[in-house]
């Protein structure tokens, strides 16, 4: 389980660019520098919140520590590099944030390998690529369109995905297993739905 931990994002991001390509221009290097700076802070402050039982604490400890948090920060440093560079350049909002999980991926992997937890060891990487990849797709899907209506649907499902990725992981700790496995699936929609419709042209 450690190695799914420390090899899935790589696997997963090499699978992703030689189906779907290389969409941004440049980042690549930041990503991987930027996540390693992240994940050796992480590493040594530990967790921010504390997890507590079952309840709303748990639900917290997933979205800013394990699942949510992790991805959204890369997405949003991406977003802010697109800004910074214009209008006529172009990022892979999703390349960037598995490039920046690699090194993230590894260092967890490194201080869960004790634990054996297939939550945090299987479950989470799986998370975080969902996260990534769907965000992105709408992200995409967004900035294609400049429908109103396409644009108010992407945002709810933005605002969605990291909320019910640490929805997963709550019901899995709490071994409320249906649950988790629906959610689990539903959040892999969109990460289905962007191998369907950004294929390489």
């Amino acid at each position: 389980m450690s190695f799914f931990c420390l090899l899935w994002v790589p696997l997963f991001y090499l699978l992703r660019r030689s189906l779907v390509g290389d969409r941004g221009s440049g980042g690549s290097v930041w990503a991987l520098l930027l996540g390693s700076i992240t994940a050796i802070i992480q590493f040594f402050l530990g967790y921010l919140v504390s997890p507590g039982g079952f309840g709303f604490s748990r639900w917290l400890f997933g979205f800013i520590d394990l699942v949510s948090l992790p991805v959204l920060l890369p997405l949003v440093v991406c977003f802010i590099m697109l800004l910074s560079r214009g209008s006529s350049r172009h990022m892979d909002f999703a390349n960037f944030a598995l490039l920046w999980l690699i090194p993230v991926g590894a260092l967890r992997a490194l201080s869960w390998s004790s634990l054996s937890d297939p939550i945090l060891l299987v479950l989470v990487p799986l998370l975080w690529t969902a996260v990534a990849v769907g965000i992105s797709f709408f992200i995409n899907w967004m900035m294609r369109s400049f429908h109103i209506l396409i644009a108010a649907v992407s945002i709810i499902c933005i605002l969605i995905l990291p909320l019910t990725a640490a929805a997963v992981y709550w019901a899995f700790f709490s071994q409320m297993t249906l649950i988790g496995f629906a959610l689990l699936i539903v959040i892999h929609i969109p990460l289905g739905f962007s191998f369907l419709f950004e294929q390489r042209n």
